[in-house]
């Protein structure tokens, strides 16, 4: 009878704990009142804090940080945040050119600022297969495509921080 009341207490601890939980991170700013958003020109479904100091966004009711190589999301500007995989991204946030990322790390200043990031040689292969990303350019370096098309084919959709 102890044996079974251990198997069903461990079982409901395991089935109600961290099935729901969500890791938070503090990934340092502070931010004491929500920042002046900007309309990205040529995605206007997404926002940008031009004095923030960070790469601040807003897109689909949510405040998209990248920092240390890495997204970060929050439903107010103070956070709280939460690490998102590269494959939750919304395709949105990931279009933004390059010029609007306020702490770009040193690689992006060979890139072209007004072309998104080179999100498929930050994640590699897997990441832009899985996603269908589209490169703009290959390997060598190439860097003339704009990256554009592909935004305006797919649209800018309801990203919500845990999909496609």
């Amino acid at each position: 009878m102890l044996i079974s009341f251990t198997i069903v207490a461990l079982l409901a601890l395991i089935l109600s704990g961290p099935a729901n939980a969500q890791v938070h991170v503090d990934i340092g700013i502070r931010l004491p009142a929500p920042p002046q958003l900007v309309v990205v020109p040529g995605a206007p479904a997404v926002r940008y804090a031009p004095a923030a100091p960070a790469n601040f966004f807003f897109y689909g009711g949510q405040y998209w940080v990248f920092t240390d190589g890495g997204w970060h999301v929050g439903r107010q500007h103070d956070g709280p945040w939460i690490h998102v995989a590269p494959q939750f991204v919304p395709r949105p946030v990931l279009m933004v050119p390059v010029r609007y990322y306020h702490v770009p790390p040193g690689h992006w200043k060979q890139w072209q600022r007004q072309a998104p990031p080179r999100w498929e040689h930050e994640w590699g292969r897997e990441w832009a297969d899985k996603r269908a990303w589209k490169g703009r350019g290959d390997d060598r370096g190439d860097d003339r495509g704009d990256g554009h098309r592909e935004a305006r084919a797919e649209g800018h959709g309801k990203g919500h921080g845990r999909g496609k």
